[in-house]
């Protein structure tokens, strides 16, 4: 809309998770397929500082980053379906109920994903997560096997994903991924509600980034 006041929903640092996540993935997937297990094993210790980072995020960020402010409540969640059903969507100031849904289950297996590698074993012993030498050979091999079903269930889950995020384009005109890249959106898309940018706190970055890397250095150091 020519002339609309855009508001800050999405802060830099959530913006950069997310993105850096999808990459992080698809280049974790490429790396094993293809045998390149240095590069996947490093790249699986920066993912989980990633991880970290957005625990740490999700209690000190901005509003839309903190998890106390998602609506995952029944109530909310029904009635959300309900107006959907309706044809009805009201684009939310941060994640809706079902996006929150989405993104709590993407975060479960990505966790699940990162947790099993770190104590996985390949079949020869000679692949191994950072964290293997902590458990049994037979403990390592479940890991193992747990970590490839785990990933075809994030795949399910990152499908689900995208094909809400078209439904929502296409349907209700809605485009999910601009935001995501920009970090705004129009005011006028939340009505009248009385909305303060989405803005990162510098010290709260910090501290969040100084955590991240003490997790990455203690599983780096603790096998």
């Amino acid at each position: 809309m020519a002339g609309s006041t855009r508001i800050l929903v999405w802060d830099g640092a959530l913006r950069l998770f997310h993105w850096s996540a999808v990459l992080l993935v698809a280049a974790m997937w490429w790396t094993a397929e293809n045998g390149v297990m240095d590069w996947h094993r490093r790249m699986g210790m920066i993912l989980v500082g990633l991880l970290a980072f957005r625990i740490v995020w999700g209690l000190i960020g901005p509003q839309t980053a903190r998890f106390g402010s998602w609506r995952i409540g029944p109530a909310a969640i029904l009635g959300y379906i309900r107006n959907l059903r309706r044809g009805v969507h009201k684009p939310s100031f941060g994640h809706n109920p079902m996006g929150t849904l989405s993104v709590i289950a993407i975060l479960a297996a990505l966790f699940v994903q990162v947790g099993t590698g770190l104590f996985a074993v390949d079949v020869d012993g000679l692949e191994s997560g950072p964290l293997a030498s902590l458990v049994s050979f037979e403990a390592g091999r479940q890991a193992a096997e747990i970590h490839e079903i785990s990933f075809n269930v994030l795949l399910a889950l990152i499908g689900l994903h995208v094909a809400a995020i078209v439904t929502y384009l296409f349907f209700f005109k809605d485009n999910l991924v601009r935001p995501m890249v920009t970090g705004r959106r129009a005011s006028e898309d939340f009505g009248d509600a009385s909305l303060s940018d989405a803005r990162l706190s510098w010290l709260r970055l910090t501290i969040a980034v100084a955590a991240a890397f003490a997790v990455m250095w203690g599983v780096s150091n603790a096998g």
